[in-house]
C-alpha cells in the first residue's frame, strides 16, 4: 500500500509543512514523486525535526536534481576559508574557525546581502531550482526567513504592465545587490567572476506552465533601457511582489528543513544579533535550467 504523504498548508497562496517523513532514510521512488509533486503544487515545503548530517542532506538533495558547487565565482570566500564543502552555501554567520565573523569583515558585510529580496543564484547562467535549508543552530530571536510567492503578483498586474514586461530581460551579477549595501569596492578578478548575466524578467514554471516574475536584489538593468528607468520599473515591480498577502515568514525551529523552489519565490533573511549569537544554516542548492 503506498503510504500518502501528510501536509499541513502554511499560507493560501503557497507552502505546505510535510509530516511524518525522516529525511535520514532513503526514499522510495513513490515517496520521491509526491514530494515532487508537492514542491511543484506549493512552492516550498517544510520538514520538522529532521536532525540530519551534511551527508544526509546532500543525500536527499541528490533526489530532486544535480547539486551546485559553491565556488569562488559566487562568493567572495576563498577556497581556503570555506567552513563546509564545496556541495553547501553557507548561510551562517561563522568563519572557518566556527567564530562570529568580525563586525567590519568583508566577509559579514557581503553575507548581509542575504537580507535583501533575492532569488538563488540568479546571477548564474542557470539560475538555481531548489534550495534546501537545514537549521543546525539558531538564534534566540530574529534569524526567520521570508518567502514571496512570485505566481500571483504577476498573475494579477494589469493588461498593460503585462504587456511592457512580457519580454524583457534584466542583467543580474552579485555587484547589483552588494552595492545597494554600500559595497563598492571589487577586485578585478571579482568583477570578472560575477559579469553579469542576462535573465528574462518573466518566466514560465515547466511543471505547472504558470508566469511569475523573475525578481532579485541581483538584477540590476533592464537590456536596452535607460539605468533610471529599469530600477524603477524593478523596484515597483518588487514592492508589488513583497506585499504582505503574497509573504509567509518562516520562524525557524531547530533542525527544520526548508525545500524551495527558486523559480517562483524570493526570500530574504531577517534581522538578528549576528555578532552574538550563533545562525548555522546550511544550503544545498539544486541546479537549474538556462531561464
Amino acid at each position: 500500500l503506498l503510504m500518502a504523504l501528510t501536509i499541513k498548508p502554511m499560507h493560501p497562496l503557497f507552502v505546505a509543512e510535510v509530516t511524518d517523513l525522516d529525511l535520514r532514510e532513503p526514499l522510495s521512488p513513490e515517496i520521491q514523486v509526491q514530494i515532487q509533486d508537492l514542491i511543484d503544487q506549493h512552492g516550498i515545503l517544510i520538514f520538522r525535526d529532521q536532525n540530519i548530517s551534511d551527508e544526509q542532506q546532500v543525500a536527499f538533495s541528490q533526489y530532486f536534481g544535480e547539486i551546485e558547487m559553491a565556488n569562488n565565482k559566487h562568493n567572495i570566500t576563498k577556497q581556503e576559508n570555506r567552513r563546509l564543502s564545496n556541495m553547501f552555501a553557507d548561510i551562517s554567520n561563522l568563519n572557518k574557525n566556527n567564530e562570529f565573523h568580525a563586525k567590519e569583515s568583508r566577509q559579514r558585510i557581503f553575507n548581509l546581502g542575504n537580507r535583501i529580496w533575492h532569488s538563488d543564484s540568479a546571477f548564474r547562467p542557470n539560475p538555481a531550482r531548489y534550495s534546501l535549508l537545514s537549521a543546525r543552530e539558531i538564534p534566540s530571536k530574529g534569524g526567520d526567513t521570508q518567502y514571496a510567492d512570485m505566481h500571483t503578483p504577476y498573475e494579477q498586474l494589469s493588461p498593460k504592465m503585462k504587456e511592457l514586461i512580457a519580454d524583457l530581460r534584466c542583467e543580474h551579477s552579485l555587484m547589483y545587490s552588494r552595492t545597494r549595501l554600500g559595497m563598492d569596492q571589487f577586485t578585478d578578478q571579482e568583477k570578472e567572476d560575477f559579469k553579469p548575466v542576462i535573465q528574462p524578467l518573466v518566466r514560465t514554471h515547466p511543471a505547472t506552465k504558470r508566469k511569475s516574475l523573475f525578481l532579485a536584489s541581483h538584477a540590476g538593468r533592464i537590456v536596452d533601457w535607460p539605468i533610471t528607468e529599469a530600477k524603477l520599473l524593478l523596484e515597483e515591480l518588487t514592492e508589488i511582489a513583497t506585499q504582505r498577502e503574497y509573504v509567509y515568514t518562516h520562524q525557524w525551529k531547530r533542525y527544520d528543513l526548508v525545500m524551495w523552489d527558486n523559480r517562483r519565490t524570493m526570500h530574504r533573511a531577517t534581522r538578528f544579533e549576528d555578532t552574538k549569537e550563533t545562525r548555522d544554516m546550511r544550503r544545498t542548492t539544486l541546479a537549474g535550467d538556462p531561464a
